[in-house]
């Protein structure tokens, strides 16, 4: 799709090169916020003030014109008159529309109906826009076209900025919670010669100066373990992780989460942080626990709930998955009519917890101690062979996080792998393939450690009240525009999955 600038909008920008005037000058003086301006106008009423920003409004009146302005911090109208003007400021006058950015300098009042304004003494020219933005009322509302075009969503919904300012009020919240309790915070490789961490399908790329195929990360896991062997005790990193899977309300191939681990820990205590990470920053954000999502009250007061996932599972269904085969769960399949297209233990075992027990978690919960068939980077439980000491935190029928009690024995974690690649060969292309290089270091010992994934996404979305990953996601992954302008599979709106 070619975008054509407007005819008469570029005739104007011709003549304001001709009056003498830079459409596009390098900088400006700003003094002042529009919001720092109406919170505090009894401080600078009838002071000077200079501000900068977008046109979202224009009213004519005659003798009066009235603009709104739009800065990064909110709104504020502008007021002018032509004979408070110098000259430069008329000529830049005429050849204004909304969507230009301006610069105004002028005295704050308030018109007679009380709005807080700025009454201009001189307007400048700060670039001229050459495309017109949607009509104010039924503009930028489709949802596919929104995301698409995300910097034109942040102008004419300027909700959508407070969300993305509350997105980065939640990362900075986890880091400093982190920070505070002594975690390192480290970067390590997108970039791998082998990727592991979880089950997913990798994306693919060459390095060509290496002359070899190279995976961009599903996960951090196996780097930030090296670390923990390597002697610190208190890791994380803030990353991208990318997973080359299907797109639809809670997925994005390219993904926020934050992973951390320590020593000398297990998943008991990484249940009573993530309770106490979880329910401040709720606290912190709306000053109280209870919060609203979807229309239902969702209570973050700790301690969570705990729910067993093979017991439940098994007094909801009848079936034991601990010892489920893969031809045990090929039958199952056929008669619970699964959608699965893989029809092993794994598969069949995390399709049943989608078909029973998603439907009834709402409020946070930590599901613990899957089948140790589905864990091979996990301790199996002290009390229970058959199960590893794995909890998944889910908030509004959502997984929000993953931790393990990580398994040290670098014999196990070979077998595990080596059963990985078996499955690999029977067909399931998300089993983790064998790395050796972190089996050696595993060989040099690893103390107990407790690790977790934390979907940074995913938990903007519930404090943000949003019903699709994409909304948090500033520039989402989209799916190819067919001829008719839209694309290839309907995303407006996405369906819910979770």
């Amino acid at each position: 799709m070619v975008v054509l600038a407007d005819n008469e909008r570029l005739k104007k920008l011709d003549d304001i090169i001709k009056s003498g005037i830079n459409p596009y000058p390098y900088s400006y003086r700003v003094t002042h916020k529009a919001k720092q301006i109406s919170d505090s106008f009894q401080e600078f009423e009838n002071k000077e003030a200079s501000v900068a920003g977008r046109i979202v409004g224009m009213r004519d009146m005659g003798k009066l014109v009235f603009f709104d302005l739009l800065d990064g911090s909110g709104r504020i109208q502008i007021m002018i008159t032509d004979t408070g003007l110098d000259d430069r400021s008329k000529t830049v006058m005429r050849f204004l529309d909304v969507g230009d950015i301006i610069g105004v300098k002028g005295s704050v009042t308030k018109t007679k109906k009380g709005e807080i304004s700025i009454m201009a003494a001189g307007v400048e020219m700060l670039s001229k826009s050459l495309a017109m933005l949607p009509e104010k009322f039924h503009g930028l509302s489709d949802t596919e076209l929104r995301y698409r075009k995300r910097y034109l969503d942040m102008i004419v919904n300027p909700e959508v900025r407070e969300m993305f300012s509350m997105r980065a009020r939640i990362l900075r919240y986890m880091r400093e919670f982190l920070d505070s309790r002594g975690y390192v915070e480290f970067e390590t490789p997108i970039l791998q010669n082998t990727y592991g961490g979880a089950n997913a399908k990798p994306f693919k790329t060459h390095y060509e100066a290496m002359g070899r195929d190279v995976y961009l990360r599903v996960a951090d896991e196996l780097y930030l373990k090296r670390l923990i062997i390597g002697g610190f005790e208190k890791v994380y990193e803030v990353s991208k992780d990318f997973r080359n899977e299907d797109i639809d309300s809670t997925h994005n191939p390219e993904f926020t989460q934050i992973e951390c681990y320590e020593a000398y820990k297990d998943y008991n205590d990484y249940m009573e942080m993530t309770e106490s990470l979880l329910s401040g920053l709720v606290k912190e954000l709306f000053g109280t626990y209870v919060i609203e999502y979807k229309g239902r009250k969702m209570d973050f007061t700790p301690p969570f709930k705990r729910v067993r996932w093979v017991e439940r599972l098994k007094e909801l269904s009848g079936i034991d998955v601990s010892k489920m085969t893969d031809e045990d769960a090929q039958k199952i399949a056929e008669r619970e009519d699964l959608d699965t297209n893989i029809k092993n233990a794994y598969h069949v075992a995390d399709g049943l917890f989608d078909k029973y027990i998603k439907p009834e978690l709402w409020d946070p919960v930590f599901v613990m101690d899957f089948p140790r068939y589905m864990c091979p980077l996990t301790k199996l439980c002290r009390d229970n062979q058959m199960l590893s000491e794995r909890f998944e935190l889910y908030v509004g029928g959502y997984e929000e996080a993953n931790c393990y009690s990580e398994l040290t024995d670098p014999v196990e974690q070979r077998e595990n792998f080596e059963q990985q690649e078996r499955e690999r060969e029977g067909g399931d292309a998300e089993s983790q393939p064998m790395d050796m290089e972190f089996i050696e270091a595993i060989e040099y010992g690893m103390p107990p450690t407790a690790g977790i994934g934390i979907s940074i996404d995913r938990i903007s979305m519930i404090l943000t009240g949003s019903g699709s990953i994409k909304e948090v996601i500033a520039f989402p992954s989209m799916r190819p525009i067919g001829r008719e302008g839209r694309s290839a599979k309907d995303e407006s709106p996405d369906k819910d999955v979770g």
